[in-house]
């Protein structure tokens, strides 16, 4: 199981395929086995791929005192120097697209191209998970309802459609009973996506910037993605119709081939 040794904690990665890099950074309470398989098997055609687990998540270190999102994007770029890496093409979803903002905008020589999914940058005109969605899962986690609230938060993290076959709800069940994310982490999590406001820096991003987002999203609502876009020079928007907010779950084969074209034309000469 391999680890990376950043900031003095471990690290734990999945490295698979070949090409050129691509570090994918996952969101709140997810872990690398979150990319799913359809997803990554289709990436890792035409990528050295690169999943890892954020600080206190899945097999990395636990944490029990509070970060940011700007720390957790110094773990990202620490884990590319411990792999001997200078750059690679970043995808990161949700709170995974905070981080890799934070990344872009402090270290842009470290990013060849930028895929930010289903994300938010703050600043007015942006907008958070709705508050009954957050009470309700945590009512649900406190109560130790733990069942309800993995059917709950799968319920409003993807579509209508989606939920009908029920082996992809087995999937999230599956990968809960297997690497489960406790309430501390989740809480601290949380508390940095709070203090995230990337959006007066981002008209200053000089990468190569693809958005992706599900227009159906209830987690992090589609005028996020609208807005980032607007912010960033040059981006590039497409937005999944009928989709949730796990886009890449919902739209595997779309969702590779749009970081295949966009790290095809926007990475700079080698």
């Amino acid at each position: 199981m391999p680890h990376a040794e950043v900031a003095g904690r471990r690290l734990h990665y999945v490295r698979q395929g070949e090409g050129e890099p691509l570090l994918l950074i996952q969101g709140l309470s997810a872990n690398h086995l979150h990319w799913g398989d359809d997803f990554l098997g289709l990436l890792r055609e035409d990528f050295d791929v690169i999943a890892f687990d954020n600080r206190g998540i899945g097999h990395s270190d636990r944490v029990e005192e509070p970060f940011t999102v700007p720390d957790m994007a110094a773990d990202a770029a620490g884990l590319l120097d411990a792999l001997d890496l200078e750059s690679a093409h970043v995808m990161g979803i949700s709170m995974g697209g905070m981080i890799a903002q934070e990344l872009a905008l402090d270290q842009p020589e470290r990013v060849r191209t930028l895929i930010l999914g289903c994300t938010y940058c703050g600043g007015e005109g942006s907008r958070l998970t709705d508050a009954a969605i957050v009470q309700r899962l945590g009512e649900l986690f406190m109560a130790g309802r733990t069942e309800e609230a993995l059917r709950y938060g799968f319920e409003v993290n993807v579509s209508p459609t989606f939920t009908e076959d029920p082996a992809h709800f087995e999937l999230v069940t599956r990968i809960a009973a297997e690497l489960p994310a406790s309430l501390d982490i989740l809480m601290l999590q949380v508390q940095a996506i709070a203090g995230h406001d990337t959006s007066a820096r981002l008209p200053g991003l000089t990468v190569p910037t693809l958005v992706l987002h599900g227009s159906e999203d209830q987690m992090l609502s589609v005028e996020n993605g609208r807005m980032i876009a607007r912010l960033v020079p040059g981006a590039r928007l497409e937005v999944f119709e009928g989709v949730g907010h796990a886009f890449w779950w919902e739209r595997p084969e779309r969702s590779a081939e749009l970081v295949r074209e966009h790290a095809a034309a926007g990475a700079p000469a080698q």
